[in-house]
């Protein structure tokens, strides 16, 4: 079987270009780019924007990254692949408004393939990613509208595919030592090779195509909105959890630390101002308490 690698990581390439683009238009600030190459094989371009008109800190990221053998965070599912020869392409990006009525995001659309290490071998494939919504002021609206952008996205495909990739979601972006979810989800999927390469493709580049439509209309609708450092303390204090998850949890940042990938493009995931408080809980029936009704799964279309 043949891989059209260069069709995906051409995908990829447009993909962060369109994206950076629109959001650079968005804030009015330029992004920086910075291009590194990893010694065991491929490398990245980092796009990033910080303390913009809109947000403290956005990145964009494309790596496509190549190794001699598994790392063990890609193996865990796959454990008959461990030890062959592999490579991975993806955009991963993760966006951190100023505005506290502004959720953050994140993006990540991707393929991995295991290549053969024998001749009687086959290589393999495997397509991942999603998206999902971190709110710290929740608005109804804005999140039935990513959600329904998410299932938009998925349709083309089969009725079943958005109502199994949101509770995916929702189990995955749960921070298990704090009982609860990281936000309001969204759709997550990994391990996606059938029925073939082109319908897994197309999928994917349908997720990662409707990005843009979810988010950036509730940027819109909330960018305008006053605040005070009230909210801006509870935004950080938030902030925290995200970092709990992505330090803790999360499988793409264990992946890249440990396939040798560049660590400050990494952690350009994690927000630039984050704040922790011992055993503090908002007052009850404040604005803050209210976040947290929605941290737990629920239908939302």
């Amino acid at each position: 079987m043949s891989i059209p690698i260069s069709l995906a990581h051409d995908y990829f390439l447009s993909l962060q270009d369109r994206i950076t683009k629109q959001l650079s238009q968005t804030d009015g600030k330029p992004f920086k780019k910075d291009q590194w190459k990893r010694d065991e094989g491929g490398g990245g371009i980092s796009r990033y924007l910080e303390q913009g008109a809109l947000f403290e800190r956005a990145a964009v990221l494309f790596s496509h990254v190549k190794g001699s053998s598994l790392p063990a965070s890609a193996t865990a599912q796959r454990q008959n692949l461990r030890g062959r020869p592999w490579e991975a392409m993806g955009v991963s990006l993760v966006l951190h408004p100023t505005n506290p009525y502004i959720p953050t995001t994140h993006l990540n659309v991707r393929l991995f393939i295991a290549h053969s290490s024998k001749e009687t071998q086959a290589p393999v494939f495997w397509f991942g990613g999603g998206m999902d919504l971190t709110p710290y002021y929740p608005f109804v609206d804005d999140i039935r509208h990513f959600h329904q952008t998410c299932h938009d996205a998925l349709k083309p495909f089969g009725d079943d595919y958005y109502p199994k990739y949101k509770t995916w979601c929702d189990e995955y972006f749960y921070v298990r030592h704090r009982d609860e979810m990281r936000g309001v989800g969204g759709i997550f999927y990994d391990d996606l090779n059938t029925p073939n390469f082109e319908h897994c493709f197309n999928l994917t580049r349908s997720v990662g195509d409707h990005f843009l439509k979810a988010y950036i209309p509730i940027v819109e609708k909330r960018r305008h909105l006053t605040f005070t450092e009230r909210e801006r303390d509870f935004q950080a204090y938030r902030r925290g959890r995200y970092v709990e998850f992505n330090l803790v949890l999360d499988r793409g940042t264990t992946f890249g630390l440990q396939s040798g990938g560049r660590t400050e493009s990494i952690l350009l995931s994690l927000p630039p101002v984050a704040k922790w408080r011992y055993q503090w809980h908002p007052e009850p029936d404040s604005p803050e308490a209210k976040l947290y009704q929605y941290l737990k799964p629920q239908e939302w279309l």
